[in-house]
């Protein structure tokens, strides 16, 4: 009989259980962070906190968050891996680093007890989403030091799949691969396949679904929860399209994807990390359940080189369910309205470029799906600049109708005023994965 979770011991561990083990292994983090992590001391002393004032996950609150930016700090004062590493450098044993999209990159390092749990949660990620040891996973994520591409690589052979490491760039060979070696899976962001898709049908002549996947998997940036979107790639390709790869990088590299029986996202990181929410305004502590929204606040439970305690990540969740899944999991389940960061202030509504993107494709052919929102100055906004790409047969007497379609769904879906610009299809650029940027800030932060 076949597994249902790859560590039912953790995925399946009922509350109480949980609560207990994070306890425990709370306080011997941070006992260990005390005794070893230099910025944390001193962090912790001017900050008039005490890890020994922590007696359970209750408590946490009087400890001071940790940020994005205390970590390049941190990095900045001693290269490469900062004064919160609280190892020998010479325990470490692998090493990435951050895009550094909105700043100086951070080096993020693990020692080999780290890559074991690292590499046990991704697999139970990729499990969960419905990776196989039968499958074979041409894995299409960037190598150069990204955490997405070697660490991933190994958590899906983790799970007794056959990958394929491709990286990206040369589509054209991609293809040949897929067709040669009966690849039935592929790993990708989810904004890949369409970029692929064209490639395929256009420069190849072959319908995608010719090619014989039967299941995606797929992270890195939004899109998936995005019914239409998912449905496109599914009936271009003929295959499962799962959100099965979300992590946070300076974190842990995968620690939440779907389950078969439903398309939320399931917090799969038990043992690993403590999962809180916060009021992103207030930073008050929020309880986890159904239907609350929240800043997700990380602290690691059980890392060596680099262990964080309460880390913003900036990501904004909303919990959809608690208690145990009809897939036995038992973790929180819920799904990413945005970055905090990323939430735009346009008379009084909280917009957030996801929002955008699920009105973009639910109007596809008339539009490609592409978008940008163009910033001249920070937030409030009594409107917002986007430019959209119009759909590959939009005639020319169509275009003022069009324009005034999409501003129109805009405002009746997301409930704020657009100025659009429309331009010719392909004309906002893609990454070699196919992601484009989202947000173009034309002003100093």
């Amino acid at each position: 009989m076949e597994r249902k979770c790859w560590n039912p011991e953790m995925e399946t561990l009922p509350a109480g259980d949980q609560r207990r083990l994070e306890h425990d292994k709370l306080l011997k983090q941070l006992e260990y962070v005390a005794a070893n992590s230099e910025m944390y001391r001193r962090k912790w002393a001017a900050a008039g906190g005490d890890a020994r004032d922590v007696k359970g996950p209750e408590d946490l609150a009087k400890l001071p968050f940790t940020t994005k930016a205390e970590l390049r700090e941190s990095q900045e004062r001693r290269l490469p891996f900062g004064d919160f590493l609280a190892c020998a450098p010479e325990a470490v044993s692998r090493v990435h680093r951050t895009s550094g999209a909105t700043g100086r990159f951070v080096y993020t390092a693990l020692t080999r007890a780290d890559l074991e749990v690292t590499h046990d949660c991704g697999a139970r990620s990729f499990w969960s989403a419905g990776l196989r040891p039968h499958h074979r996973v041409i894995h299409c994520l960037n190598y150069q030091l990204w955490m997405g591409g070697l660490t991933d690589h190994i958590n899906l052979e983790t799970t007794g799949a056959t990958v394929f490491p491709f990286g990206v760039g040369n589509s054209r060979q991609l293809v040949r691969v897929i067709q040669e070696a009966g690849i039935n899976a592929i790993s990708s962001t989810p904004s890949y396949p369409k970029y692929l898709e064209k490639v395929v049908r256009d420069e190849l002549g072959v319908e995608p679904r010719d090619l014989g996947l039967t299941l995606g998997l797929f992270g890195g940036e939004p899109g998936l929860d995005n019914p239409v979107y998912r449905k496109r790639i599914e009936d271009a390709w003929g295959m499962k399209a799962q959100n099965a790869n979300y992590g946070v990088s300076d974190v842990l590299c995968n620690f939440a994807a779907v389950c078969e029986e439903n398309y939320q996202l399931h917090f799969l990181g038990t043992g690993a990390l403590l999962f809180q929410l916060i009021d992103p305004e207030s930073g008050e502590d929020i309880p986890i359940e159904e239907g609350v929204i929240g800043e997700m606040v990380l602290t690691h439970l059980e890392k060596e080189a680099q262990p964080l305690v309460r880390y913003r990540t900036s990501d904004l969740l909303e919990i959809l369910g608690v208690g145990p899944c009809a897939c036995g999991r038992t973790g929180p389940r819920f799904r990413v309205i945005g970055r905090a960061d990323d939430m735009l202030h346009v008379k009084g509504i909280n917009v957030f470029p996801n929002g955008v993107a699920r009105v973009m494709e639910s109007m596809v052919p008339d539009v490609t799906g592409e978008f940008q929102i163009v910033l001249s100055h920070p937030s409030p906004y009594t409107h917002l600049d986007i430019t959209v790409e119009q759909g590959e047969e939009m005639r020319p007497e169509g275009m003022e109708g069009l324009k005034t379609k999409v501003t129109a769904r805009l405002k009746e879906e997301l409930n704020f005023k657009a100025s659009v610009t429309l331009v010719p299809p392909g004309s906002i650029e893609r990454t070699q994965m196919g992601k484009a940027i989202r947000v173009i800030r034309n002003y100093s932060l």
